[in-house]
């Protein structure tokens, strides 16, 4: 009896075994894996075979069913998309700040436009040159975060900078995955189903984002002592894919699903270990996708096209370097940063595959264009290691050569833009009622939409009637009541708003126009609920004055479930932050300053010695700012201080003084480490002619003594003085940069600004 084995297994194991062998190759010379798994996918797509004599080629493997190849690669991008979501967090994303948001937007935006010109210059199609707009305007983190490593640059402030800015580029791409089909749709309506499209995808990303927020990290509390690494690994891997059908069903891409339900399972305790169980399944099937990618590269395509390929590339290094450094320098960096960053971000990478393939699957862009963009990746990835390491040679050259006038301008730039100022307290007031508005009223929409749906057709098909019309309403509005009353009530009477409303210099109509919205958003809710049961406009108003007699008397309990919702999704929302007990680190911009910890290896010769027996700051101008021993933190730590094994130093500095005492400190046995989340920040504020610092030596005004916080630098006119000794002397308009606890800096700034 034989036995035939199914094309599917062969495949695999084909796929598997050549990409083994090649990335081994590529492995020894110090390449990126994704670019071996892209050359094996080209051995084993049968193009080469073409090319060979047929005595030779009929020996030679190919993959024999592409299409089940497909289905392992969607599911690749599932669980790359998934892994990805695992790494990202909303949180990150509201933390990198303006840097990294205004960097994404400039460079993406102009790259969509250069992409789009050339393509359309090169005689190319409408949608032709949209997509390829859309595949050159996202960098690669996987080739960027390997050339990081390769070149030990991680942990530099540039670097910083650049992972920042592909958080947010992150969240760009999955936005371009949901809006690329509907603009493909909107070329026929007018633009009706793009709009529709952008209001259903943020309504069922806020939705989703609260339910999964609510619900996964009090669900995983009671579970989580049933649960090892193989049951969360199955667990993990049903939410990815349930999310992904639920995705799908709506509408959506099924890498939308994947990223949303990683990016929720990041915020819990067990998203680290999730991750870490994850990962291997991430890894194999994300093989199979870079593989397939790599079978669709067909030689002859490549050299028809090697005149736009040139092109291409040529506009990606050079647009991508302009205009992502022109991004991080409007964005208050100094100019060397400005030009590390976007030299660094100078690539594409997987978001171009995956939306060349978005493109084919629906069958809006040319054959040629997908091999057409891999080669420009392919060139790239080559190119940007190299980018990297000369850009400090670039912005030398291109320091000489500016006028002087210009050179300081730019050079403090982003100094000046980053000093601290008074809160805003109309924007705070702004922001958290466009919050409460935004949360509570997805809520309500979704409950609306759950009664028209479910809840209304059940009490017509058993009740049937006024009678069923009215129990329905009721049912729903009772549903709503306590989102309805934290819409109305929640974070009402802040203390910024009755700041505010006290202010006679502030015009309160705003104010007054807040609760407004807040009221016009929930009564056109209800009269929709209403509405839609009841024609008779007597009908409508009776219950609607009925309810708001109900609403008014159960207003007490309402608040107190509203209370008990918000403290939970606030809660399980922080749950992974208040587990560690750390807070990330909140780096200023002051002339290549940031933060970085070392930790003490056991067999170190510093063990045992004081800080001031050391000398940090006397050898490397570094300042010691926090020592983290066990879940004890001792921070700004006096020259009395000891070292002890295992302890994790924070060092702040610049690039040059870091890097000098990283050589001198691996000499020393202790290895950098990446860079803690911890409750030390650094920040500046600027001496004011009312300031209580103007006019005193540094050593008078006690800041050590009383804050407990520590002078790092002074910026005066075009000079910074860094690590100023006592005797130094504040004078208005001084850019003074201080590190410290977050709250005591935060006190520190108030006194002196106030």
């Amino acid at each position: 009896m034989s036995m035939e084995l199914s094309p599917l297994i062969s495949d695999l194991a084909l796929i598997l075994i050549s990409a083994a062998v090649i990335t081994l190759i590529f492995k020894r010379f110090k390449q990126p894996l994704v670019l071996g798994y892209i050359v094996a996918g080209l051995l084993i797509s049968g193009y080469l075979i073409g090319y060979l004599p047929e005595s030779i080629g009929q020996y030679i493997p190919s993959i024999s069913d592409s299409e089940n190849i497909s289905i392992w690669a969607d599911i690749g991008v599932i669980f790359l998309l998934f892994g990805l979501g695992l790494e990202f967090s909303f949180k990150k994303l509201m933390k990198v700040g303006g840097t990294a948001s205004i960097t994404a937007i400039t460079e993406v935006i102009s790259m969509l436009i250069i992409g789009f010109a050339v393509g359309y210059l090169m005689g190319w199609n409408h949608m032709d040159s949209l997509f390829l707009g859309s595949m050159l305007a996202l960098s690669s983190t996987t080739i960027i975060i390997k050339a990081f490593e390769d070149l030990k640059l991680r942990g530099q402030k540039f670097t910083n900078v650049v992972f920042g800015v592909l958080i947010v580029e992150d969240l760009i791409a999955i936005l371009m995955m949901v809006l690329l089909p509907a603009i493909v749709l909107a070329q026929s309506s007018l633009g009706i189903e793009l709009i529709e499209s952008i209001a259903k995808m943020a309504f069922f990303l806020i939705l989703w984002f609260i339910a999964g927020i609510y619900i996964l990290p009090t669900v995983f509390k009671y579970i989580r002592k049933y649960m090892n690494d193989e049951t969360l690994l199955i667990v993990g891997i049903g939410l990815c894919l349930g999310m992904v059908v639920l995705s799908v069903k709506t509408g959506f891409s099924s890498a939308l699903g994947a990223f949303i339900m990683g990016s929720i399972l990041a915020e819990t305790i067990d998203g680290e270990k999730i991750e870490h169980v994850t990962k291997p399944i991430k890894d194999l099937f994300g093989a199979v996708f870079f593989v397939s990618v790599g079978m669709m590269l067909n030689p002859q395509v490549l050299i028809d096209y090697a005149g736009p390929i040139i092109i291409i590339t040529i506009a990606t290094i050079l647009g991508k370097a302009f205009f992502s450094s022109f991004g991080v320098l409007i964005s208050g960096q100094n100019l060397k940063v400005s030009m590390q960053s976007g030299f660094s971000l100078a690539q594409i990478g997987e978001f171009a595959f995956i939306i060349a393939a978005l493109g084919l699957s629906l069958k809006v862009t040319s054959d040629f264009l997908y091999p057409v963009v891999i080669a420009v990746s392919v060139i790239t990835t080559f190119t940007s290691p190299y980018m990297i390491k000369y850009s400090d040679r670039a912005y030398e050259a291109f320091n000489k050569i500016l006028p002087a006038g210009m050179r300081n301008y730019l050079n403090n730039f982003g100094n000046k833009r980053n000093a601290i100022n008074k809160d805003n307290t109309w924007k705070k007031v702004l922001k958290s009622n466009i919050f409460v508005i935004m949360i509570y009223g997805v809520v309500l929409v979704a409950i609306a939409i759950l009664s028209v749906t479910y809840i209304s057709p059940f009490f017509r098909e058993n009740i049937g009637g006024w009678q069923g019309s009215l129990i329905s309403v009721v049912v729903t509005l009772l549903i709503m009541a306590p989102f309805l009353s934290a819409l109305l009530m929640s974070k009402l009477k802040t203390k910024n708003f009755e700041t505010l409303w006290n202010d006679p210099n502030f015009n309160s109509g705003y104010l007054v126009f807040l609760r407004l919205a807040r009221f016009a958003v929930a009564a056109l809710i209800v009269g929709y609920v209403i509405f839609m049961e009841f024609t008779s406009r007597i009908g409508m108003i009776a219950i609607f004055v009925l309810f708001a007699i109900a609403f008014a008397l159960w207003s007490q309990t309402l608040q107190k479930q509203y209370t008990k919702f918000e403290e939970r999704f606030m809660e399980n929302l922080n749950e992974r932050s208040v587990s560690k007990l750390k807070k990330e680190v909140d780096v200023s911009s002051m002339e290549n300053i940031h933060m970085d910890t070392f930790e003490v290896d056991p067999e170190s010769p510093v063990i045992g010695k004081t800080l001031a027996e050391l000398g940090f700051r006397t050898k490397y101008g570094v300042n010691i700012v926090s020592i983290i021993r066990g879940d004890q933190r001792y921070n700004i730590p006096g020259g009395n201080v000891r070292i002890f094994a295992w302890d994790k130093i924070i060092v702040l500095g610049t690039d040059e003084q870091m890097d000098a005492f990283r050589q001198e400190i691996e000499d020393h046995s202790l290895a950098p480490e990446k860079k803690n989340e911890d409750e030390v920040v650094l920040q500046q504020f600027v001496v004011e002619d009312n300031s209580p610092l103007l006019g005193k030596p540094l050593c008078d005004c006690a800041i050590r003594d009383k804050s407990e916080c520590l002078v790092v630098g002074v910026e005066r006119d075009e000079d910074i003085i860094m690590n100023p000794d006592g005797k130094f002397t504040f004078h208005e308009g001084d850019v003074v940069s201080v590190v410290g606890e977050k709250e005591k800096v935060r006190a520190l700034c108030c006194v002196i600004l106030d």
